[in-house]
């Protein structure tokens, strides 16, 4: 799409520092210089999130909760803030420097991590968790965003999944840093550092994560700038923040309900196995800290590095050979990939069943990134930041929230066996991963009913992209 001269306001870039100037976009260099700050704001958003999953029975035992207790810090108390504040964040992504957004909310979720290691109850931990959701809520609609602006359609893809790779590569991470701290503080390998040297091993890990988040997004203010934008036109009649968006939407919902619908079913699965996952390792096959931090951290790692690079490569050559609606397919058919990883009960080998549950990560990377590259391309630019706000927010509202307390509550109240929390994920994410991927059919069908009757207006953006 054509951008819209700037220059008649040339002094404009010079009145707001950090900002690059209008027009072209930056150098590859600089582009690739704020991904890999993204990639890294990612991987530390996941692992502050991450490390209860690996802590559950630790938390439990100190804080005196149950696991359906668990299930709502995994979920409800993350996600209600993340939700909420989703819609507001991604508009503000949409009119504000997006580098001092990601800053500032990097800057909150660390804060807030470190009071979770603080916490000396669950209403504390619950209210830490909820301000970490509040942080974090600013970092994917901004990130998507800026990525839009720094690299041109066709070369969209990697840079994309650069970013969901630090995402997807942080559960390995937060596998094997989490049982590597823990081991560390066992022995008193902290007992001479301030702050942490009196905290039970679980506290001190919570702590030294939001620490290094603070350092993080101080790096980001020093060593990158905020892009111009690349469609900054703002002409018709003003209208209310999210009028527009909802508008938008509505006129082509056969094609973003579909979408926005299947991609939160397929993180119902994600976020609810994955939360559960390293418990049903050590409760059903007996796993150690260990082992959890130097094989499943390692594996998982693996597939979080293959998948965002399957997604970037097939979506840049679709692209190139002009093929668009090759991403509907992929939507279509990669849910159905994670069925091993949630049947991962069935094996009678640890190994075995932690690759299996390691698997998953490939699968939603892909899922991830062919999403959002879909979303940058089927929205006006006005719309990328609140695009995948809305993601986030149904995400959150049906992932976060609902994802890990289905399983705890399955576990607990169906079952009666918390030993048999694998059992849980099975048939919990079952269905979730069968209806996502019939939406994403339905969605692949309506854009191309679309495309043949040339009314839809995302069907028009997607194809100029290749004009």
């Amino acid at each position: 799409m054509a951008t819209p001269p700037l220059a008649s306001n040339p002094g404009a870039a010079d009145a707001a520092p950090g900002i690059t100037p209008p027009g072209a976009r930056p150098s590859p260099a600089r582009g690739w210089v704020m991904v890999g700050m993204l990639f890294l704001a990612g991987i530390l958003s996941v692992i502050d999130r991450a490390a209860l999953n690996i802590l559950v029975d630790p938390v439990r035992a100190d804080l005196g909760i149950s696991d359906e207790q668990i299930g709502l810090l995994q979920g409800l108390a993350f996600g209600l803030f993340y939700a909420f504040m989703g819609l507001p964040m991604g508009l503000l992504a949409d009119r504000i420097s997006r580098r001092n957004l990601i800053a500032g909310g990097i800057a909150l979720w660390s804060l807030a991590t470190i009071g979770s290691g603080l916490a000396q109850s669950f209403g504390w931990l619950f209210a830490a968790r909820l301000l970490v959701g509040l942080g974090e809520a600013a970092l994917g609609p901004a990130a998507i965003s800026l990525i839009a602006d720094l690299f041109a359609p066709e070369r969209r893809g990697r840079p994309i999944s650069v970013y969901m790779m630090g995402q997807g590569l942080a559960n390995g991470i937060a596998i094997s840093v989490t049982g590597i701290l823990i081991a560390a503080a066992g022995t008193g390998a902290f007992a001479h550092l301030p702050l942490i040297a009196q905290l039970a091993p679980w506290r001190s890990v919570f702590v030294i994560f939001g620490s290094l988040g603070l350092v993080a997004a101080a790096a980001l203010l020093l060593l990158t700038r905020e892009p111009a934008r690349q469609d900054a036109s703002t002409g018709g009649r003003a209208r209310a923040p999210g009028a527009a968006e909802a508008a938008y939407l509505w006129r082509n919902r056969a094609i973003l309900v579909p979408l926005y619908l299947a991609f939160a079913l397929v993180f119902t699965v994600g976020y609810g196995s994955m939360s559960w996952a390293p418990t049903m390792l050590i409760r059903s096959y007996g796993a150690e800290p260990g082992f959890l931090a130097s094989f499943l951290g390692p594996v998982s790692m693996a597939f979080s590095a293959i998948g965002p690079l399957i997604g970037g490569t097939l979506l840049d050559r679709s692209m190139r050979s002009g093929k668009t609606m090759a991403r509907f397919a992929i939507l279509s058919i990669a849910p159905l990939f994670a069925l091993p990883s949630i049947f991962a009960v069935l094996s009678h080998d640890l190994h075995l069943a932690s690759v299996l549950v390691a698997s998953s990560n490939a699968v939603f990377s892909v899922i991830g990134t062919v999403m959002f590259a879909t979303l940058q391309s089927v929205v006006p630019p006005r719309m990328r930041g609140s695009s995948i706000s809305l993601t986030l927010v149904l995400n959150t509202i049906l992932g976060a929230s609902l994802g890990p307390l289905l399983v705890a509550m399955f576990t607990q109240r169906v079952l009666h066996d918390e030993t048999m929390v694998g059992w849980s994920i099975a048939w919990v994410c079952l269905p979730f991963l069968l209806v996502a991927a019939s939406l994403y059919a339905l969605a692949w069908r309506a854009m191309r009913r679309a495309r043949a009757s040339g009314t839809s207006e995302c069907a028009t953006l997607l194809d100029n992209e290749i004009e």
